[in-house]
């Protein structure tokens, strides 16, 4: 049976740490257990509960900095910010729906262990450039602190960038330091419609080289574009090209009219105000049209703009499924039907000599017991990771195995 740790403190969260390291039994690492399906199965004689470490403990919105212990809920950390009228501008989905969990169930700690960042990436960023600074037990039984309130603040090793997404394997966080920004007081969306993947690449690639700041960009083909609650997304017929702008309100407006102005060399176009651009976003982020269709496996894919089109012709070639292009097309979502090995020859193979890695979001446990859930490093980053791992967690006590097998 499996044991339940749950500190309240980091005091006991050390301890308890401690305890395995002495007893050589193994911790799986949970916050409210969201994303428990990403990554491969854990093998751990005890879970080590971190909902109990919860609560802002600072919030300064002048100077846009906020702590939080680890298993704080991150919807709660998100409507502090909203009153404020500001925001985590790497827009983090949530992603617990996609293993069938209940909406807004993950973790500051989690999103953090996950580096997750949504479609606002290619403007402001990852998880990981925003985190500041935090307080962790290592697997020594030790409790350490790095970085702090300010941006510049670093000396030495950035231990921040590290711990962020690594899935708890090299320690259990109970405070983080995260930066935030104020939300934009405008955003609208333009919409080109009935691109196929290709062009639609050229398109975004055009919109990320114009002036006008883009904050998204993606596309999405006739299937995903159907299931959308956006109505005019919905209602286009065909794929729809996606690009919006954000900040003041008269500069929005301006930017807007001069980039549609742009794009129309390449389709008709059609504009989203506030709401109905906001909502299209929040379902990118999220993943909806995934979570709509949970038996399938979903892989996300970081590849070369121009290679995205080519890449995805060459997996539906082999395997049925469903698309869809963030980041200007520098991320591909797959969703492809189940069975085997999840499709990871498909996939691994269409990405072999491109520079691009591949990551199985979801697929049954079975199924990531077997395969690569990550890329497979080279020898040589293989050999760093290990001795990363090693100085952390030496006796290999924290979440085992949950990124490769080896360690």
């Amino acid at each position: 049976m499996t044991e339940n740790l749950k500190p309240d403190t980091p005091e006991q969260l050390e301890e308890a740490v401690a305890w395995a390291v002495a007893e050589k039994q193994p911790l799986e690492i949970l916050g409210q257990g969201s994303k428990h399906g990403w990554g491969r199965p854990v093998q751990a004689a005890a879970t080590l509960d971190m909902s109990g470490l919860r609560g802002i403990t600072l919030y300064e919105p002048e100077e846009l900095v906020l702590s939080a212990r680890a298993g704080t809920p991150l919807a709660e950390i998100q409507a502090a910010l909203a009153e404020k009228n500001q925001e985590l501008a790497f827009e983090p989905g949530d992603w617990a729906p996609l293993w069938g969990g209940a909406a807004g169930a993950g973790t500051i700690g989690g999103m953090l262990g996950c580096n997750m960042a949504g479609p606002r990436r290619i403007r402001q960023g990852a998880a990981r450039d925003h985190f500041l600074g935090f307080s962790a037990a290592t697997g020594r039984g030790e409790t350490v602190k790095s970085g702090g309130r300010v941006v510049k603040n670093v000396t030495g090793y950035d231990l921040s960038k590290l711990l962020c997404g690594s899935f708890g394997t090299l320690a259990a966080m109970s405070e983080v330091t995260i930066k935030v920004l104020p939300k934009a007081e405008k955003s609208r969306t333009v919409l080109v419609l009935g691109l196929d993947d290709a062009s639609a690449t050229k398109a975004l690639s055009a919109a990320l080289g114009s002036p006008h700041e883009v904050s998204g960009a993606a596309h999405l083909p006739a299937q995903v574009a159907e299931a959308s609650e956006v109505s005019y997304v919905r209602a286009a017929g065909g794929p729809v090209t996606a690009v919006r702008l954000e900040g003041p309100a008269p500069s929005v407006a301006a930017r807007c009219a001069s980039l549609r102005q742009e794009l129309a060399a390449f389709g008709e176009t059609e504009e989203l105000h506030s709401r109905n651009s906001a909502l299209l976003w929040r379902e990118l982020a999220d993943l909806t049209p995934f979570v709509k269709q949970p038996e399938l496996a979903l892989w996300r894919m970081s590849v070369a703009p121009t290679e995205g089109a080519r890449l995805a012709s060459k997996i539906l070639e082999q395997r049925p499924g469903l698309h869809f292009y963030d980041w200007g097309g520098g991320l591909l979502w797959f969703g492809l039907s189940p069975g085997g090995d999840a499709g990871e020859a498909v996939v691994r193979g269409a990405l072999a000599g491109t520079g691009g890695h591949a990551t199985l979001v979801r697929a049954p446990q079975e199924v990531r017991q077997e395969i690569p859930v990550f890329q497979p490093q080279p020898a040589p980053l293989a050999a760093l990771s290990r001795r990363v791992k090693e100085a952390f967690d030496p006796h290999g006590v924290l979440t085992p195995r949950r990124m490769y097998p080896e360690f």
